[in-house]
């Protein structure tokens, strides 16, 4: 059984976390794991939109495996194997909670999002949610560092107030919490949480890709900047969208009242 399943419908892919009965917690395997599926997802010009979801009904992800993981982070044990050598250096490397696809990623979030699981989240692009979710940054309850994105992110996602109320306290919020903090989306009901997810995902890849990506990926480079230098930044991104072969494409179909056929140049 693979603990991350990688699925591609058309142009979106669907991964899912695949240790229910851990609440998908995520060991050294799964975190290598992701990260070739984030890294097939970016490198493959068929994939437009992505969806990363949680296997079972209990968790989206339970965070770091505290048992399997956590020791390794710490330095209480050393890795023995050539996978928890490659966890090491992928999470010294941001891990795949910092790892970005260059597409827009929704989250199908079936169950509770703790920890590295919420910072999954928070690197995600739009959030789709069951009611009985909740979120939390737990790590100082236990002497750790939430160091997947957290303390930069979640104060740039919803008010500088409730971030540190999160951060500070470790205590869960509600999924409707997390609504009204502006952290998700959507809250739909378990049996529709994915096909909520595939609309929304299906609309995006219907776009023009090359138009989605810099849009999507020109916001994500101008968070944080001063507004000369961000609007330096969309510029840039913005002549190059005009250049593609897409951009004539989509006026003369609007015109002549008709699909456009976007070909992803």
């Amino acid at each position: 059984m693979a603990v991350v399943e990688l699925e591609i419908r058309d142009s979106i892919a669907v991964v899912t976390l695949n240790r229910p009965e851990k609440l998908n917690a995520m060991d050294t395997e799964m975190a290598v794991r992701l990260i070739d599926s984030f890294e097939q997802i970016r490198e493959s010009s068929d994939i437009r939109v992505a969806i990363l979801t949680g296997a079972g009904t209990n968790a989206f992800c339970a965070g770091g495996d505290l048992g399997a993981a956590i020791p390794l982070l710490t330095g209480e044990r050393p890795a023995t194997d050539p996978l928890e050598t490659r966890w090491l250096k992928i999470r010294g490397d941001g891990g795949p909670f910092k790892t970005d696809i260059g597409k827009p990623m929704i989250a199908a979030v079936n169950g509770h999002a703790v920890a590295g699981g919420m910072e999954l989240v928070l690197n995600t692009d739009i959030r789709v949610s069951v009611p009985g979710a909740t979120y939390g940054i737990p790590e100082v309850k236990v002497g750790l560092f939430p160091g997947g994105g957290s303390t930069v992110r979640l104060r740039e996602q919803i008010s500088f107030a409730q971030a540190m109320n999160i951060l500070l306290t470790g205590d869960p919020i509600t999924a409707q919490q997390a609504l009204d903090f502006g952290l998700i989306n959507y809250i739909v009901e378990p049996s529709d949480l994915m096909d909520k997810a595939m609309d929304i995902a299906s609309k995006i890849a219907a776009n023009a890709p090359l138009a989605v990506q810099a849009v999507r990926n020109s916001v994500r480079a101008c968070q944080g900047r001063p507004e000369s230098e961000a609007l330096d930044i969309e510029t840039e991104y913005s002549l190059k969208v005009h250049d593609t072969a897409d951009a004539k494409e989509g006026p003369k179909a609007f015109l002549e009242k008709r699909r456009p056929n976007f070909q992803g140049r």
